[in-house]
């Protein structure tokens, strides 16, 4: 939807879970030499200005990257996490926050590639913009195309070099992208069945959200599927209370890193006083 701008969200609990996870990811694939691709088919605008404008309206990231940025005690993948924060903020104060498309350029090699897609008109500017003040090579490894991310990722798949990553993750304002989700993860793997897939979506008391795990579930063989609730749903069924991400030929390590590091996540994010949280990683029987 044209309507809908991550700016008001960039930092939150869900935002420090995915990026958490997609750096674990990225940190993987570069154990190889071989080069890889990351197709991101909602990217948004790169980066965001959290004490300025349209942030500022919710504040969201002060429960979020706030809440780690001055810590000593983060566990290693939280620690990798707020460090890659850090580069968008040398002097020391949480100013900015990267995206997704940023925190991946940042971690690929010369000679991987990055396509971004990204529907709203602005948000196409200013990643064009983020993109290239952040890596003066840009334009060798980096296309921007003002598309539906659904219907262009199989124009893509496979990749040249047969490895790479899928970042799967729509506002979900639409309860159609929920459908459009698993239809594409579906049709990706028909293309690209040894490639990394990663679908990020919330947890809300609606049908569409508490199905769309289990019907991931079932299109692949080898899986992973992570939560992390920061608050009980609330009674009326709005808002929402966490967030997922669903990985499809995962990291063999990341499971036991996440069971060890979501339990403090989960501590330290979790809202309201007194508030409950809770975590969960579920893998396949591979």
């Amino acid at each position: 939807m044209l309507s809908y701008r991550h700016v008001f969200h960039a930092g939150n609990h869900a935002d420090v879970l995915k990026h958490t996870v997609l750096l674990a990811v990225l940190d993987y694939l570069n154990q190889k030499e071989k080069p890889y691709w990351v197709i991101d088919t909602h990217a948004g605008a790169g980066g965001y200005v959290l004490t300025a404008g349209r942030a500022k309206t919710h504040a969201e990231w002060q429960e979020g990257i706030g809440r780690l940025w001055q810590r000593d005690d983060l566990p290693p993948l939280i620690a990798r996490y707020v460090t890659a924060v850090r580069a968008d903020n040398p002097e020391g104060k949480l100013r900015r926050y990267p995206g997704s498309p940023l925190f991946a350029l940042r971690t690929m090699r010369p000679a991987d590639r990055l396509r971004l897609f990204e529907l709203h008109p602005a948000d196409v500017k200013l990643l064009a913009q983020n993109i290239a003040a952040a890596a003066p090579d840009a334009r060798k490894r980096v296309q921007i195309r003002q598309e539906d991310g659904f219907a262009a990722l199989k124009t893509l798949l496979p990749p040249p070099p047969r490895r790479g990553l899928v970042l799967i993750d729509p506002s979900y304002e639409d309860k159609r992208d929920y459908a459009a989700v698993v239809t594409a993860l579906k049709e990706g793997l028909q293309r690209f069945a040894n490639g990394a897939f990663m679908v990020w979506y919330p947890l809300l008391q609606r049908n569409e959200s508490l199905t769309l795990a289990g019907k991931l579930k079932k299109l692949a063989p080898d899986w992973l599927d992570c939560t992390l609730t920061v608050q009980p749903p609330s009674p009326d069924g709005l808002g929402m209370h966490g967030s997922g991400v669903f990985l499809v030929n995962p990291p063999w390590t990341l499971a036991a890193a996440l069971k060890e590091t979501l339990p403090w996540l989960a501590n330290v994010l979790k809202l309201g006083a007194g508030g409950t949280a809770s975590w969960a990683v579920d893998v396949s029987n591979r």
